[in-house]
């Protein structure tokens, strides 16, 4: 836990989300060095315990947190000053959607360090043209820069997961300047990475409704339609999304 903290680059008056807190362990952490913490636990009896264990093993900090009993990916208001860093023990079943959302819906964070699985540690931080290269990488990379920041050996756990984990730190950035906005990048991204093996041509054809338009469009925008998505970086899918938009096409 102390790691993480000290990954997570924070300063005293950093107003800190923490997803999934469970019994507290990063959560007593983190109360130690910044002066708010709310935690989403979307367990009620988890989230009724949180209070009382911080304030049983430290009542002076106590003041400090927040905690809010609901699914993180339902939040949409979070109480009290802005949250500047996302510092999180992501559940690793929902970790990538979690990510995202809370990106999109809380634009005054700054930063963030979160534990996930190893295998989705790659992935977000991937570059284009690796193997791990995908959709996860190209929409977290609208909302920031992304780099690893670390492995966790599943030995540090008890019960041993099946899984190794991986840190991954994250800072904020401006997004693409793009004419069609997010969410039409998002679902030329989408469509790109549905059929990976297919050249853009092919891939895209649902997307813009039929390969000739898809063609148009690559093209428009200075890309290869021979090309594949896991070449293309988060500037290149906005650039199609907004020559898509151009041309009037359905998507």
């Amino acid at each position: 836990m102390r790691r993480i903290v000290r990954a997570a680059d924070l300063v005293a008056d950093d107003v800190v989300i923490e997803v999934g807190p469970g019994l507290g362990s990063l959560t007593l952490a983190l109360l130690a060095e910044v002066n708010r913490v709310v935690a989403i636990e979307i367990d009620p009896l988890l989230a009724g315990q949180l209070a009382a264990t911080v304030q049983d093993r430290r009542p002076d900090l106590a003041d400090r947190l927040e905690v809010i009993a609901e699914d993180a990916l339902r939040v949409h208001q979070i109480p009290g000053p802005p949250p500047t860093a996302l510092v999180a023990n992501l559940p690793y079943n929902v970790s990538v959607p979690v990510l995202l959302s809370l990106l999109e819906r809380v634009p005054s964070l700054r930063s963030g360090l979160v534990m996930v699985q190893a295998e989705v540690a790659e992935r977000l931080a991937a570059t284009p043209g690796s193997k791990a290269y995908g959709v996860p990488s190209v929409k977290a990379a609208w909302y920031a820069e992304v780099r690893r920041a670390g492995n966790v050996a599943r030995s540090v756990f008890w019960p041993v997961p099946g899984v190794d984990s991986g840190l991954v730190h994250l800072v904020r950035r401006e997004p693409p300047v793009s004419t069609a906005g997010r969410a039409a990048v998002f679902g030329c991204v989408d469509a790109a990475f549905a059929q990976r093996r297919k050249t853009l041509r092919a891939a895209l054809a649902g997307w813009a409704g039929s390969p000739q338009a898809a063609e148009a469009a690559l093209r428009a925008a200075g890309i290869d339609p021979g090309a594949r998505g896991e070449m293309l970086d988060v500037h290149a899918f906005s650039a199609l999304a907004d020559a898509g938009a151009h041309l009037g096409l359905p998507a």
